[in-house]
Order: structure tokens, then sequence, then C-alpha cells
């Protein structure tokens, strides 16, 4: 059994994330002892594995969770699926270096984009994708997505809370209204992404601030401070 400080040294995955993922059920840990403390064995260092590998791939955490929570999944099939992508992915990284190579030595003169072309990728991937898509958890997956539509649409939503949080910050974080804009938010999650209890926007609230780049959009959607604002009043929501 490991800590979650010795996974996070082992494979470079930040103590944080660890518990993020934790938090929204991608990567439980084998044991949690009395004093609170995650640990984990082999089996979940080999779904820690799966999930880098996929990440590495492009796929998002959700459609990540999707498939590796399918009653079917196969790990040696998966890792045959991941490794046809790894070298196609290698491949057109190869055709890529060679296409700047040509226009370094030449100059840009070369016309042709067709290096860029990811289709080949992108329709295994689908392949993939559709392999798991007969399963409960999957079927879960595409009817979130399709409600949810376009990624980008509802991003721009969820900014939107923030900067509906932000315009609050004048009130206390308890106040009924920010309460209010909280559970929105955590209804919103759901809806969109994935089921996100207390414990989840709890540790999502953590992140908000102590992630940087969560910090720094958040505040330019609702105004210096909506971060921590915004994890003050998730606090005292998962504390009622």
């Amino acid at each position: 059994m490991r800590t979650v400080k010795e996974v996070s040294r082992l494979t470079g995955v930040s103590v944080r994330t660890l518990h993020y993922y934790d938090a929204i059920g991608l990567l439980k840990p084998a044991e949690v002892t009395e004093a609170g403390y995650r640990l984990y064995d082999d089996t979940a260092l080999g779904r820690l594995q799966n999930i880098l590998l996929f990440r590495e791939l492009q796929f998002p955490l959700k459609e990540i969770k999707a498939i590796l929570d399918s009653r079917d999944f196969d790990p040696s099939e998966a890792l045959a699926q991941q490794i046809k992508l790894l070298e196609l992915q290698y491949q057109h990284i190869g055709e890529l270096i060679s296409f700047a190579r040509e226009i370094q030595k030449k100059g840009v003169r070369n016309m042709d984009f067709q290096v860029f072309d990811t289709k080949r990728m992108e329709d295994y991937k689908s392949e993939v994708k559709e392999r798991w898509g007969g399963t409960r958890e999957y079927q879960e997956y595409e009817q979130k997505q399709e409600k949810a539509g376009d990624s980008a649409e509802a991003g721009r939503r969820m900014m939107n809370i923030f900067a509906e949080l932000g315009a609050l910050r004048q009130l206390s974080p308890s106040d009924r209204s920010v309460q209010e804009k909280i559970i929105a938010l955590q209804n919103f999650i759901t809806d969109n992404y994935y089921t996100c209890t207390d414990k989840i926007l709890g540790e999502m609230g953590k992140m908000y601030v102590d992630d940087e780049r969560f910090k720094r959009n958040i505040d330019k959607a609702g105004g210096e401070g909506t971060a921590e604002f915004v994890k003050r009043a998730i606090e005292i929501h998962c504390a009622r």
C-alpha cells in the first residue's frame, strides 16, 4: 500500500489532483485509514496508469471514467487500443516535424496543409468510444453530453454563475442569495458534467483557490477575490 504522497512522487501526479480524482470517483483509494489517510494498492495504480494513458490521448476525465467503469472493461484490450492511438499520434508528430524542417530549410512556400489532418486518430478514437458505448455508464455519460450541448457554451454558462457570485461579494458568504447561487453551481455541474456531491463540491472549492488557473479564470469572471469568496461560500454550504 502507498500513501497519496508516495503515489504522487511515483507518478508525478500532484496530491491535489489525486484528491480530485477521488472526489469525482475516477480513482478511489483502496483504503482510507481512521485518520483519513488515503492508501493505494497495485489495482488502484493500474487504474491510474490507464487514466494517464487516456489523458495523454486527450480523452476528457468524464469520458475516461465512463470507459473504466464499464462492467465489461478489458484492460488488455484497452491497452491495445491505447498503443494503436499512441502509434498514430507518434506518426502524426513525426510528419509535423518533417513538415516544419522542410519549411525551415526552404522557407514558407509549401502550402500543403494535409499534414495537419488528424482524421485517422479521431476515427480510431470514435471506435474506442463505440466499443464501450453499450454500457450503462457510457450511456449515462452520452446522455449528459447530449443534454449539455456545446461544451464551450457550457463553460461560458458556468463562468456566468461565477460572475453572478462575484457580484454578491459585498454580502456574507452565508447570505441566502449567495447560498442559492452555490446550489445553482452544484446543480449545473451535476447536470452538465458529473454528479456533484457535497464532497466533490468541497474539493472543487479548494481547487478554485489553490489552482492558479482556476483562480485566475474565476476572478476574471467575477472580479478580484471571487474565487476565495466562492470557496468560503461552498464551505458553509457543505457544513450545513
